[in-house]
């Protein structure tokens, strides 16, 4: 075993309840910072074995009723009765300016009429190439289908 693999198990080496495995002995062993770490682990999970949690004061319970009674007692200011309806307000508002703004930037863009035509600038590319080839195939379309026909043509008159 490597030390990456010794160190996923070092917590549950750690533990009591465990049953001790061979390979990572050997390697424990053998590798002084991976035994390192395990005693320190040993002795991190010892010490909070003897930690115990603080009892709370006899009159927390007391004292922290008394301060939630303060707290419902004083009166509320008059701005949280207004906070509510003003957020809604607002929020309706950014709402109205953002579908002004929306549809508005719609009725800047010019109306579609017609449109002159598109002229493809023709490109004298080298046969071979791809371009060149489509081309090719695109000029000499009537030739092709004529050759399409013959071969309709010599099809037919084998099976007779």
């Amino acid at each position: 075993m490597n030390c990456e693999q010794v160190r996923e198990r070092l917590l549950k080496l750690a533990g009591k309840a465990t049953a001790p495995v061979p390979a990572v002995e050997e390697h424990l062993h053998e590798c002084p910072r991976c035994a390192a770490e395990l005693a320190g682990l040993r002795q991190t999970l010892a010490l909070l074995e003897e930690w115990t949690a603080p009892e709370p004061s006899p009159y927390f319970d007391a004292r922290l009723r008394a301060r939630l009674r303060e707290e419902a007692a004083r009166p509320a200011p008059w701005w949280t009765w207004v906070r509510k309806p003003a957020l809604a307000a607002a929020m309706v508002l950014l709402l109205a300016v953002g579908i002004g703004l929306f549809q508005g930037g719609r009725r800047l863009q010019p109306a579609p009429g017609p449109q002159p035509p598109k002229t493809v600038q023709a490109v004298n590319a080298p046969p071979g190439t791809a371009v060149g080839d489509l081309q090719a195939l695109d000029k000499d379309a009537d030739l092709y289908a004529d050759f399409d026909m013959l071969d309709a043509l010599a099809v037919k008159q084998a099976r007779h």
